[in-house]
This record gives structure tokens, sequence and C-alpha cells, in this order.
């Protein structure tokens, strides 16, 4: 049986990177008919707020991916306690009292010394008296004696990968204040939910050598692990300088569709080309963890902006049908309009602006030069309701009465008529233009 789970911090929004996190896991269980599972990591009281574990669902079902159950570590504190105790009893876990200046201190004096900054478990030599002192003085933290072995696994995306414990500092489990870390979290979560199979980012590698390290003590066997590659910018460099940008609501509210953004974040890191699928469910069926890449993938928000457009632009109206209606279009035109704005909007929500336009609500674009020969055109403009055939015939009209024709002849009308420069084309939206201010635009 397959289970996954997509363990989010809710200290802020959902970006493109968590969500490709969500998604690979979302797949690889689906495909295998398991269990999703929603992890809110909110051990860190400070940070996680309510609004964010609220945003981070309302996301996720914005997307479609649906879990089938949710955990909250900050609910299982005595879980993570009874491992801490467990471990204390075979000596794998001790106390330390060194602080954050201290450790900072410790790690420059390696550094200078050509060292790698590890922890030098000075806290292990202490005297009795030493130690009984730094404990009048100050909490103490927890961490996790490593072996000295090397750690393998054969990666779903790395391929075989080997850590030298030895080079790496015991991690701590829990800080001075009594909060849990992710290290020991995320494992006793792993081992007690039944987790088979982790998919998450390879900035994670080490800490996976660590974790394969702390289920084993607990006597549990690790899961299959795959480490996607991190998303990185067009230019290459680090895409955590946009993740405000590039927050999920943020895409929603400049009108992404989810199934675009999905597409293109189950193929982005593959020899596949994007493809919109039309559901999960097709995403699903060409979905295989073996196919991505291990180097860093570039995300570029003008490709996702051009592949929502071709979206839209082939979006049929029964898929649009209820948000159009919402908009205050009528159901006798609803469809036309759709079909006749589709290829120029950002976003389905962008129709309500072309309607309005042709409701008369906008200000006509007239440039100076113009004036008199909109003022001719629009002395012989036909009185609506416009035909499939009024834009050709009266430019036609107005090209013989003006002698105008090409570029000069239909952008300054359609700048008059609608106040915009581009858009769709004047022969399918002309019907739909009612009388008011566009038809008085060289008035």
């Amino acid at each position: 049986m397959v289970t996954a789970r997509f363990a989010p911090s809710p200290t802020g929004f959902l970006h493109v990177g968590n969500v490709r996190t969500a998604l690979l896991n979302y797949l690889a269980c689906r495909k295998r008919g398991g269990t999703f599972i929603l992890r809110l990591d909110d051990t860190d009281q400070e940070r996680c707020r309510p609004e964010f574990v609220d945003a981070i669902k309302e996301d996720l079902e914005w997307l479609g991916l649906h879990w089938d159950r949710v955990e909250r570590q900050s609910d299982r504190r005595d879980r993570y306690d009874a491992a801490i105790a467990g471990l204390r009893e075979v000596g794998l876990v001790y106390d330390c009292y060194e602080t954050e200046d201290e450790l900072k201190s410790k790690r420059q004096l390696q550094r200078k010394s050509g060292l790698p900054p590890k922890y030098d478990r000075a806290s292990l030599r202490l005297s009795d008296d030493e130690r009984r002192r730094l404990q009048s003085e100050r909490p103490s933290y927890y961490r996790f004696m490593l072996d000295d072995e090397r750690v393998e696994w054969v990666d779903g995306v790395q391929g075989p990968v080997s850590v030298s414990a030895g080079s790496l500092s015991d991690p701590v489990l829990v800080r001075a204040d009594g909060r849990v870390l992710y290290t020991l979290s995320s494992v006793v979560d792993d081992v007690e939910m039944g987790i088979s199979d982790v998919v998450r980012g390879s900035d994670h590698l080490t800490n996976t050598a660590m974790q394969i390290q702390l289920m084993r003590k607990l006597g549990a066997k690790p899961p299959r692990f795959a480490h996607h590659s991190l998303l990185i910018g067009r230019d290459g460099g680090p895409l955590a300088k946009r993740l405000g940008a590039l927050s999920i609501r943020e895409m929603r509210s400049r009108g992404i569709e989810p199934i675009v953004l999905l597409s293109m974040l189950a193929y982005l890191g593959t020899s596949k080309p994007v493809e919109i699928r039309a559901s999960l469910e097709e995403l699903g069926e060409d979905f295989d963890i073996g196919h991505f890449s291990a180097v860093p993938t570039r995300f570029s928000e003008a490709d996702l902006a051009a592949l929502n457009s071709k979206h839209l632009a082939a979006l049929p109206f029964k898929s649009v049908e209820t948000r159009v209606a919402e908009m205050g279009i009528p159901e006798a035109v609803a469809e036309r309009f759709w079909l006749a704005v589709r290829g120029n909007v950002s976003g389905v929500e962008d129709a309500v602006a072309w309607w309005d336009i042709c409701m008369g609500r906008f200000e006509p674009n007239v440039d100076g030069e113009d004036r008199e020969f909109v003022d001719a055109a629009m002395a012989i403009l036909p009185n609506p309701p416009f035909g499939d055939r009024t834009w050709a015939d009266w430019t036609e009209e107005v090209s013989r009465a003006t002698g105008r024709r090409g570029r000069g002849l239909y952008m300054p009308l359609r700048k008059a008529l609608t106040g915009r420069s581009k858009g769709p084309e004047m022969a399918k939206i002309m019907p739909f233009l009612r009388s008011g201010c566009s038809m008085k635009a060289g008035a």
C-alpha cells in the first residue's frame, strides 16, 4: 500500500516550489491507489498562523490536490517525547548547552583552520560539575548521535546515493526552548503513519541520511526516497527571491488556470515537452518519478503565462459557463461572446472587461490627428444592433469616403470603439457593441 504525504509549514502562502512537491507526491500516490496525507508542520508556534493553514487548504483544493486526511504535528508532541525518551535510554540522544553565539564561534574557528563546520561533541566531555553548573545557568537542547558510517540508498531521481554520516554534525532534535525540529518530527511521523514514499527537494539529501539512521535506530524500515531538482529562475538564479510573486494566491489573481500550472509542474525537469492535460488523472497516467532530472530546473513566469493564454484560447464554453454567468453576461449571448474574446484574455475573469467595453463602459481613445477621420466614420456607422458583416461593410464604406486603408483605417476605429489598440477580431466583437459612449467616440 502506497502512502505519501505533503508536509508544508503554515508560516506563509504556498508557492510553485511547494506545489511541485505536493503534486509529485500526489501523482506518485494516486497512480498506485494509495493514501495522500496533508501533514501540517506546525511545531513552530511563533511563526505558524491559522490563516496560513486555511490558505494552504484553500490553494490545494483549488488545484484539485485533495487529501485523504489531515495531520497536525502540534497534536503529536507526546509521540516525539516518547521517541526522545527511548533514544535517551540507549544513549543515542544527549544534552548540549552551547548558545547559538558559542556554536557560531566554533564554526568560524573550524573554517579558519580548514576544517568542516561540524559539532565537536564537547557536551559529551563535560565533567559532572561542569554539567551541573551549565544546567543551573541555561536549558539544554538535544542532539542525536550519528554513527560514523556511509548511509546509502537508491534514490528515485538521484539514483544511487552515498552520504558519509561521519562528516555531518549530530543533528539537533529539540531546541532549548522545547521546540521539536524537523529531523525528529518528520521521522516519527513517517514511521508511525506508514509513509512508504517520500518525494521532496534535493536540498533534503543530507537530512535524508540523518533520518535514515534515526529511523533504523527506532526499529523502522526507511521509505522509498526521491529527491527532485530545485526550481530556479529563467536567469539561472534562485527562485526564492521571487516567491511572493510566485505564490499560488498571486497566480490565481492573475487568472492562471489550475490545470495549466499543474501540467507545467508535472513536466518541468523531464525530457518531455510541457503538454496541457485535461485532468489530474491524465497527468497521473503519464507520470513516472524516474523521468525527472536531478539537475536544477528552470521555471519561467512568461512561459506559464503563454501556456495559460494558449489554453484559454482553446477553452470550450462548457468549461467556463458558470464563471461567465457570474459576470452578468446574458445567457443568450454568453457562449458566442466567450468564443469571440477567449483568445484575448489572460484569465477567464478578464472577459468581463470586454463585456464592459461592449456595454459602452469605457473611455474612447482617439488621437488628435485622427479625430476628424473618426467623426466622419461615426457619421456613417449604422445604428445597432450590429451583425457579422457590420465591421467589414462599414470599414469598406469608410475607406471609400476617406481614402484610408490598412492600419490607418482600422486602428483608429478599433481604438474609438473599444478604447484599446489590441483585442478580439472586430468583426467578432462588433455584434456585441451597444449604443453609449462607445458609439460617441468621435463626438
